[in-house]
């Protein structure tokens, strides 16, 4: 049964604007995360500390006044983050009761190695376990990424069964799935991967039952509006953008040429923001850059 607190987020993502941050930097990209505030890898000595660290950066993010539900929906966590508190509060309880933004738990464990020109998600162990823990703490929905490397049709339709499949486990859990199958914007294919691509997210999305709902993450298209029938699908509640190593400048203008798409960017989100700024400063550049991926989602 829906509660009150889903129901409004549900209505929050389905009808509101805004775009949602990206703040799930895992293991593997938490050192560049840091690196990139003005962290570096020298003042941290293991795991414990390096995810201490990311959490400071992320706390300082959310709880800034430039930070909150009017112009973001809402926000992708990793789940060391779940874990943690701010303000003696739960992360994800944190973002909604005193942000009025929605939150989200990345749950895939990484990347295969690449085959047919994909990578496949990592088979992810206990994700009933995570999915109840998820829901434990109101979390809305999750998100899960593999990526397309070559416009090859056996692999793209490979990684975008195996996304679904996932995203029907986690519907059944009550959440709503975000399905990310990133094409790589340095593809030499990145056109011809999109349309295949296009066409097996369709045939999945046709395929699912009235009641089901899901959101795509997508890579900025080359073609603007590519995505539009997925934007209109019935099936699917939201289609947020990727940044994907775009500088935000490009990023922005990409997504602006979009309609009905939001973003969902992380280093493009957190371009410019360091350690070592005051707080006036910090604020500044932070409430800009929101002001810019806003303005790019509202078209």
């Amino acid at each position: 049964m829906t509660s009150p607190a889903q129901q409004a987020m549900l209505e929050q993502v389905r009808s509101g604007s805004g775009f949602i941050a990206a703040l799930d930097q895992s293991g593997g990209s938490t050192p560049k995360a840091l690196a990139l505030y003005g962290i570096e890898s020298a003042e941290y000595s293991n795991e414990d500390e390096m995810f201490g660290k990311v959490h400071e950066m992320r706390t300082r993010i959310i709880t800034n006044s430039a930070f909150n539900g009017e112009r973001i929906l809402g926000a992708i966590l990793f789940e060391n983050t779940l874990d943690r508190e701010i303000q003696a509060k739960a992360t994800a309880k944190y973002l909604w009761e005193e942000k009025q933004v929605v939150p989200f738990l990345k749950v895939d464990k990484g990347l295969e190695a690449e085959v047919d020109g994909v990578q496949l998600m990592k088979i992810i162990p206990d994700l009933d376990t995570l999915l109840a823990k998820a829901n434990a703490q109101n979390v809305f929905g999750t998100k899960m990424r593999s990526v397309v490397k070559l416009a090859n049709a056996q692999g793209i339709e490979a990684i975008v069964a195996q996304q679904f499949n996932v995203a029907k486990q986690i519907l059944a859990a009550g959440l709503i799935p975000i399905i990310e199958p990133e094409v790589d914007i340095n593809s030499p294919e990145k056109a011809q991967a999109e349309e295949l691509l296009k066409a097996a997210i369709l045939t999945q999305l046709d395929a699912l039952a009235d009641d089901q709902k899901v959101m795509l993450k997508l890579t900025l298209p080359e073609t603007a509006n590519f995505y539009v029938e997925c934007v209109a699908h019935p099936k699917v509640l939201k289609v947020v953008a990727l940044s994907g190593g775009y500088a935000r400048d490009e990023a922005n203008t990409r997504l602006a040429d979009n309609t009905g798409m939001i973003a969902s960017f992380s280093r493009a989100l957190t371009q410019g923001i360091s350690a070592q700024q005051c707080n006036d400063k910090f604020t500044e550049t932070l409430d800009a850059a929101i002001a810019d991926i806003y303005t790019a989602s509202s078209t």
